[in-house]
This record gives structure tokens, sequence and C-alpha cells, in this order.
């Protein structure tokens, strides 16, 4: 796969996960944040399991310790940022978790030079901090007193930072990006259904009422998704990765307006149009620079 066609996988990616917020949120009239986490990444393991039992029937080398190993602490990193994030839901706005969940596209870049020094292409740092200003606009161009859950959303994208670091590193090395995908989904689901049996309340009735939220959410925005970052994270960097998978926010509104009747103010616009311009930059400039080096 080519690093443009990859690019374009995560932006599908970004695209889903926009449309699942909505379900994300309105599922929590019926559920508690950690039933909805386990029940959406139960669905989406066993809804992308034939994909992975297929891709170890061609694979030709086995998977070694270290490789699950390596895929059950991205399933850990996947479930702090759900949890994080879903809890941080019940106390902060919208608006403001919106805007803090995005803070990956600035943790990325750190993060990857202080764990691996992996120093990225020059271009990412002016387009995350585009990418950075673009969700502030769309998040309305304020934030609200921090609370509670404002520090969890932050925590939730740390987490996130992490999970696509990881990835990055792990899901072109070991080959079985779908493999990666389905445990990271089983951990997440594991650990999400087994926090909710100690601490909420579970019921047939609920569940049957938040059912299409967490079908939408585990199948589309969970198992395809999450699988399609993997797939594309094979042929691209992290922090280029988290350029592109910005693109939530923008689909996000996107769907708000075409679904249910939201209206983007002049500052959103300009913040859909700094997010697309991040995403043209990391997309153009590296290879323009390397072609005019090459003539040089």
């Amino acid at each position: 796969m080519s690093r443009p066609v990859a690019n374009l996988v995560l932006l599908l990616a970004g695209a889903l996960w926009g449309m699942g917020f909505v379900a994300q949120s309105t599922a929590m009239a019926a559920v508690g944040p950690f039933l909805f986490v386990g029940l959406r990444f139960l669905v989406a393991a066993v809804a992308m399991l034939p994909f992975a039992l297929r891709e170890h029937a061609v694979a030709k080398t086995g998977l070694q310790t270290r490789d699950w190993r390596a895929f059950a602490v991205i399933g850990l990193f996947l479930f702090g940022g759900m949890a994080a994030q879903q809890v941080g839901l019940l106390t902060t706005t919208v608006t403001n978790s919106g805007f803090l969940t995005g803070l990956y596209v600035v943790m990325v870049p750190f993060l990857a030079v202080l764990i691996y020094r992996q120093w990225p292409h020059p271009v990412v740092w002016p387009s995350a901090a585009m990418a950075l200003a673009g969700i502030w606009l769309l998040s309305g161009g304020a934030i609200e007193r921090l609370t509670v859950g404002d520090w969890l959303t932050i925590l939730c994208a740390l987490f996130w930072a992490l999970q696509m670091i990881f990835i990055a590193r792990h899901a072109a090395g070991s080959g079985r990006p779908v493999t990666l995908a389905v445990t990271q989904f089983a951990v997440c689901a594991a650990l999400g259904l087994a926090v909710a049996l100690l601490v909420e309340p579970i019921g047939l009735d609920a569940i049957r009422a938040a059912a299409p939220e967490i079908l939408y959410a585990g199948i589309f925005s969970g198992g395809i998704a999450f699988t399609l970052q993997a797939v594309g994270q094979r042929y691209t960097t992290a922090p280029q990765a988290a350029i592109f998978l910005a693109s939530e926010s923008v689909f996000a509104a996107l769907f708000g307006a075409y679904f249910l009747g939201e209206r983007l103010p002049a500052a959103g616009l300009a913040g859909c149009g700094l997010i697309f311009a991040a995403i043209i930059l990391v997309e153009a400039l590296p290879p323009l620079i390397e072609r005019r080096r090459r003539t040089a």
C-alpha cells in the first residue's frame, strides 16, 4: 500500500469516528460508560475476528510472544482512552471534550521523540499546530473552566497518543494489523465489562435501549475504523497519522450538521479549513521537498 492510499484509509477512519461521536454520547442515556465501552468492543472483536483468522491463515510467519505482549499493551491504552473519554463526558461539555481529545495531535510527535527518539519530518510541527488550532475553532474558540471531566479527557488524549505511537511501531513490524486490532478490542472489552460488573447497574432493558448505538459504535466506528487505523499506520508515521485522524473533528461537525441540523459558525468553518490545510501540508510538502532535493 502506498503512503497516499494509507493516508486516505486514515481519513476514512476519521470519518467513521466522527459519525460515531453522536452514538457514543447518546448511548449513556441508557447504559453506563464502562458497560458501553465493554459491549462496544465486544461487538468490534466479534465483527473483525473472521478477518483476523483469515489473516492468520495466509500469514507466512507466526507471531512471537513479544508481539502478543505489544498488542495487549495497545489494548490497555485503547481502554484507558475510551474509559477516560466516556467518563469525562459525564461531567464536561461536548465542546471541551472535542478540543481536549484533539490534544493527541500535538502529544504524538513529542512522545515519539521522548520514547523512541523518533524525530518527525519538520513539516509535522506546524501541521500539528494548525490542526490543533482548527479543532479549537471547531469547538467554539473558547473553553470553559476545567472540571474533573476535562482532566479525564486530557488523560484520554495521552492514552490515544500512546496507542498511535505503539501501533505505528508494531503494526508494520508484525505484519498482522487485523490481529492487532482484534486483540486490542478483546482486551478493551474484557476490562470494560469487568469494571462495569463492579461499579455499574446492568440490565437487559437498558442494553436493548442502547443497542443501535452499541452496534454502530462496535461495528463501524469501533471494529472497522480502528482496524483501518492499524492498517493505515503500517505505511505512515504516527505524527502524520495523528494529523489525518484529526479529521474526526471535521467529520463530526459535518455529520452533526447533516443529521442533527446543527450549523457551523464562521469560526467552525475556518477550523475545518485549517485541519484540511494541515492534512494537505503534511501530505504534499514532504515529497515536494524530496523531489526538489533530488533535482538540485
